[in-house]
């Protein structure tokens, strides 16, 4: 059993397993240097020769108990059919949303177009790095990626004024978007992902009256059928209003923490394990409070389940050796 089985499953207090959101990534030199020759972001999550080979970089470097595959959440709208595109310094841009074309695409259309993020994670899976750790396969929730495809971009604060003007498109796209997140979980296990982790990057932009039929209903919904599968879940409902009752309805297998969340509060609110919660902004200062603010979250969670993360990914402009760093110290702990 991998440590974050253990965790997860087993409910251990006794180890502190430790895999990094965007672990894979910009900060990494030898990730750079293969991005540069590949400026398309879509084609590089689609070569699984090297998504695999980058997925696999930060476990040649660090001592982390998982790998999760280099790939994003919008490849689901991708293989709908609407156009994603990442620019430089804006982030994801996507293309008119046309409902009509989207509900005529079929479990076929969609495999032929991702079909390679699931060798991808063959490869990683068929890896000796792997030994016993786990591979994460992931999706993004139904309401972060409601949120892309009608709004188009990342709505960082706020979103467009008549977003919730046509409930038809709205559940239209739910219904849509609950079919093929299935499939496309299905196959991530099908080629070896042994975890999956749902983001919902965009929870925090809902009112709490949203949540039961926005959150809580689609996403119980998906957890359901992972568990259906004897595959732990790990949901990240990033800045919700009431992560408790998230918790209490949707009941994931384990539930991630942002860094706004304070470990001592939510420690006695929630019976399942916690995952991460270390603001990724500490790895850009210093060791000493980089050691101080882990420490943190390590003693609170001390006899507790718990596997170590941060509370959002991993910075960009971080330095490989903060990473080391982290990595060495909570294995130490």
């Amino acid at each position: 059993m991998t440590p974050l089985d253990k965790v997860i499953i087993n409910k251990s207090t006794k180890i502190n397993p430790i895999w990094i959101m965007r672990q894979a990534g910009r900060y990494l030199p030898e990730f750079r240097k293969i991005r540069k020759l590949n400026p398309n972001f879509i084609n590089l999550c689609l070569n699984e020769r090297l998504s695999s080979e980058i997925t696999l970089q930060p476990l040649k470097r660090f001592d982390l108990d998982a790998a999760i595959i280099f790939s994003d959440i919008l490849m689901l709208p991708y293989g709908l059919g609407q156009k994603v595109e990442f620019k430089k310094n804006f982030g994801p841009l996507l293309g008119d949303l046309n409902l009509e074309k989207i509900a005529k695409i079929d479990e076929i259309d969609f495999i032929n177009k991702i079909h390679r993020v699931y060798k991808a994670i063959k490869i990683v899976n068929d890896s000796t790095i792997l030994n016993n750790k786990n591979t994460i396969g992931f999706i993004g929730a139904p309401w972060t990626l409601l949120v892309y495809m009608i709004n188009q971009k990342s709505p960082k604060k706020k979103l467009k004024t008549d977003f919730f003007k046509d409930k038809f498109l709205i559940n239209r796209i739910l219904l849509i978007l609950d079919k093929f997140l299935k499939i496309h979980i299905k196959n991530q296990v099908d080629n070896g992902a042994n975890l999956i982790q749902i983001f919902d990057s965009w929870a925090g932009l809902l009112d709490e009256k949203d949540l039961p039929n926005f959150i809580y209903s689609p996403t119980l919904n998906l957890v359901n059928y992972i568990k259906s599968l004897n595959v732990p879940v790990i949901c990240f409902p990033r800045e919700i209003k009431n992560l408790k009752e998230f918790c209490d309805i949707v009941n994931p297998d384990a539930v991630n923490i942002d860094y706004n969340v304070s470990p001592k509060k939510i420690i006695d609110k929630i019976n399942i394990p916690i995952q991460g919660g270390l603001d990724p902004k500490i790895l850009l200062t210093d060791k000493e409070n980089l050691k101080k603010e882990t420490h943190k979250y390590l003693d609170v969670f001390r006899d507790y389940p718990y596997i170590f993360n941060l509370g959002h990914g991993v910075l960009p402009e971080t330095d490989p050796n903060m990473m080391d760093y982290l990595v060495k110290m909570v294995k130490d702990y």
